[in-house]
């Protein structure tokens, strides 16, 4: 290899005096061969710059092989405006197509993708850079029109600079146009991910190219609503590193995932494989005995349930379901580690799952914020609690958590407001809900995740009110009254079956789950293949109505839950 000494950039493009056979890497200047370079996926394999690809080398990489079959449409007026800048908008289409070879910015048609059916939607930036007019906006709404006929899911790969000037009005309002379309998937329960490619901006990237179920950013992408001149230009202000780069809106909370070009593919496979729809299960054969009371005393159960080697939900998503894609971000600020969320499976059903997250290593529970979520953490799960219910998923959760984070940046974003709307959202949420508390359960950060039609407690969990140390501080005068105060609360799973607030205890091997965390994996998947089974079988007005008079039986009148058979639970 040899580096190109002269160069000049424009619009992410490098101008050199490349030989034949050779291509000048845009992102590093590097002269690279460019029949090794499109056995790389177009990818530089010296900075990984990830090259601009045409609509039809992009269809060719995500498809399986032979399946892709282009649909066509009624075409749109091609110059409602009658347009002249310095050449007539028919000259600049006409020479679009001849420099692309496609007769428009989008390519539409029906594929496989890892053996499933999907509508498919692939902009070509070389075609006057992705631009939406009418005969784009047409043909991505033709081809939600399409995914909604034949009850499929539909992928989009966005590549835009966004509306197209020349076609004036007509081209701002395609956006809604588009938009209407995506809601009538998102109505019809019909997945849609969008795949943000390099350049995404302006009006498709504030239309169909983030309103897709699941985004997709592709590694180094530039996505957003105005370009980095023009902000600069206009508010006059230094940008920050990154910015509008797919990492960044990962980051902020504003996509689902970034992925390699490489990884796109297997990913658009597992996504379309967990949504899909999926015939009955039967349900598991499972023993149900009672679990013989803990003999912890309540304070040793608190420092049972807060033991660094304890599973944790990272752990417990590894070993008791069988696959999990994460999601990223609350589509407004940020993603908050301390709460890890995404789309499951688990014996032959998908799911989604919502699990806060301590780590174990110092470095790890620090990154995590030690399992306190942010207003963002809470709004990430409400974001897909919503997904789940859209595409008729349960929801399992699983707590761990000493409390939502205090400070004043979660009071500053609402944290107070956050809880409270999940915990409603969850209420009535017309899917089941499983809640799992797997070590600590403090306060109303954790009860979040607990407003659900079944709640697991493992055997050495607990849920409470206010921290022992803070109940002891306030009533006792003192923290180190904490034992006296974990008792008076009655902390553990014993208390939690006797009331019949814990609908289950699940056990934990003999010292504890960290132990034998395979053990306590088992124990707990079988937990919930149960609990899925039955509430499965229930209609969504029967589950509703179960849910509300499990909830307004929670000390009311006296009536405890364990007088209608609260359920514990062991290994078989």
């Amino acid at each position: 290899m040899t580096r190109t000494m002269t160069r000049a950039v424009h619009n992410g493009a490098v101008a050199s005096s490349a030989p034949a056979g050779w291509v000048s890497c845009p992102g590093c200047g590097w002269l690279l061969y460019r029949k090794r370079l499109e056995r790389n996926l177009s990818v530089c394999p010296e900075c990984d710059h990830h090259l601009q690809l045409g609509a039809r080398a992009r269809i060719e990489l995500l498809v399986d092989p032979g399946s892709f079959s282009e649909t066509t449409f009624a075409p749109a007026p091609r110059d409602p405006l009658d347009f002249t800048d310095l050449r007539r908008y028919p000259e600049r289409l006409r020479e679009a197509a001849q420099r692309s070879g496609e007769s428009e910015a989008v390519v539409v048609g029906t594929a496989r993708i890892g053996g499933a059916d999907v509508v498919l939607a692939v902009m070509d930036f070389g075609f006057l850079g992705g631009s939406m007019g009418l005969e784009v906006g047409g043909r991505v709404s033709g081809a939600a029109g399409l995914a909604l006929d034949l009850g499929l899911p539909l992928v989009t790969v966005c590549a835009s600079g966004g509306a197209r000037m020349q076609e004036g009005v007509f081209s701002l309002f395609q956006m809604a146009r588009v938009s209407e379309s995506f809601a009538r998937l998102r109505e019809a329960g019909l997945l849609t991910v969008c795949v943000l490619t390099d350049p995404t901006y302006g009006g498709v990237s504030a239309s169909f190219a983030t309103l897709g179920s699941i985004l997709v950013g592709e590694r180094g992408a530039h996505v957003g609503f105005a370009g980095p001149r023009v902000v600069q230009e206009t508010i006059r202000t230094t940008l920050p590193a990154g910015f509008q780069t797919a990492e960044f809106l990962l980051g902020h909370g504003l996509v689902d995932r970034v992925e390699t070009r490489a990884e796109i593919r297997p990913l658009l496979a597992r996504l379309i494989a967990l949504h899909a729809p999926r015939p009955d299960v039967e349900p598991p054969p499972t023993v149900r005995r009672p679990v013989p009371p803990t003999r912890l005393d309540p304070w040793e159960v608190v420092r049972m349930a807060r033991m660094t080697e304890r599973p944790t939900a990272v752990d417990y998503l590894r070993t008791v379901f069988d696959d999990f894609v994460e999601l990223h971000g609350d589509r407004a600020f940020a993603d908050d580690p301390a709460l890890v969320g995404g789309v499951a499976s688990i014996g032959g059903r998908s799911v989604v799952v919502l699990g806060q997250e301590k780590g174990h290593t110092v470095g790890e529970r620090v990154a995590r914020n030690f399992g306190m979520p942010h207003p963002e953490g809470y709004r990430k799960a409400m974001r897909l609690l919503g997904h789940a219910e859209t595409y008729g998923l349960p929801v399992i959760t699983l707590v761990d958590t000493p409390g939502a984070h205090p400070g004043p940046e979660a009071e500053e974003r609402g944290q107070s407001h956050a809880i409270a709307e999940i915990i409603m959202r969850s209420s009535r949420l017309r899917v089941p809900v499983i809640a799992v508390v797997t070590g600590e359960g403090g306060s109303g950060g954790a009860l979040a995740l607990c407003t659900s039609d079944r709640l697991l407690v493992l055997e050495n969990a607990y849920l409470s009110v206010i921290s022992p140390e803070g109940c002891a501080a306030i009533l006792w005068r003192t923290a180190t009254a904490a034992p006296a105060a974990a008792r008076a609360m009655r902390l553990g799973a014993t208390h939690l079956q006797a009331t019949g607030i814990a609908t289950a205890v699940v056990p934990e091997p003999p010292g504890g789950a960290h132990t034998d965390p395979a053990a306590a994996a088992d124990a707990l998947r079988e937990a919930l293949l149960a609990d899925l089974a039955e509430l499965s079988a229930l209609d969504v007005d029967a589950l509703l109505e179960a849910r509300a008079r499990r909830l307004a039986r929670i000390g009311g009148d006296g009536a405890l839950f364990h007088a209608s058979g609260p359920t514990s639970l062991q290994r078989s």
